[in-house]
């Protein structure tokens, strides 16, 4: 079992002491709530109102995780076809560089026009966001494959699909596991615009009622929900990379 150490303190320290800066600046200059919140007020409005949130909260890690499997799935699908078959990636690769130029904002309420309010609209959007970066650094993983290795599986009679699987794609493994720490930050953020385009819950829908009432102490409790969840997703990602890949280098020795 490979030794899992957290290394983060000294982010957290500095963390820290933005947060004391921000809340002694709010405090000097007496900033008014609804221009700027102190920290405090925030975790204050946190803590009172988390009841409320909570089933908002449920709702966007549910769009993300489901949006996170669809999407890095057929992702990962499309990387090893477009590898696998090099005249069909000279025709495709470049629409999937080009899927991503379309802006997502755009592209949402046209989704909901065809599609309805429901969540294949949302669960699109998020699938495209985590789509690219790990076809990218899956492409790239294979690729990286040492020629002498595959020249020596070829010398042993290894067969071009046993060459992928035993070699090739073992060897990918870093950099599709890059490819799904990025996306995994992305869908967080593709499902809250996903809910502000149309939906009943959702931490989208909890920033949006609380822009139209000034609530900014509100607004900031879902930004901070938002980029913990995108460092939680992280940080599991980063934990199964520790182990499958670890786990695969002991195993072969």
């Amino acid at each position: 079992m490979p030794k899992i150490s957290f290394r983060g303190g000294s982010a957290i320290a500095f963390l820290l002491f933005l947060f004391v800066l921000w809340e002694l600046l709010v405090r000097l200059t007496k900033t008014p709530m609804w221009l700027l919140p102190a920290p405090s007020a925030i975790l204050t409005e946190a803590a009172a109102g988390f009841g409320d949130f909570y089933g908002h909260l449920l709702s966007t890690i549910f769009l993300a995780l489901l949006g996170l499997v669809v999407g890095c799935g057929i992702g990962l699908l499309t990387a090893i076809f477009l590898y696998r078959l090099p005249k069909v990636n000279e025709m495709l690769y470049p629409l999937v560089i080009l899927s991503q130029n379309i802006p997502t904002i755009v592209l949402a309420p046209l989704l909901i026009i065809w599609f309805g309010f429901g969540l294949l609209p949302k669960l699109i959007v998020i699938s495209l966001v985590c789509f690219f970066p790990i076809v990218v650094a899956s492409m790239d993983g294979f690729r990286q494959t040492a020629p002498e290795l595959k020249h020596y599986l070829n010398m042993a009679g290894a067969t071009d699909k046993q060459i992928f699987w035993k070699l090739e794609f073992p060897h990918a493994l870093p950099s599709i596991f890059s490819g799904l720490k990025i996306s995994a930050t992305y869908s967080v953020m593709g499902a809250v615009i996903s809910e502000w385009l149309g939906a009943k819950q959702g931490i989208g829908v909890y920033m949006t009622l609380a822009q139209s009432s000034f609530r900014v102490d509100r607004v900031f409790v879902a930004i901070f929900f938002i980029m913990l969840l995108s460092v939680l997703l992280f940080g599991v990602i980063r934990m199964i990379e520790k182990l499958a890949v670890k786990g695969r280098k002991a195993g072969n020795r």
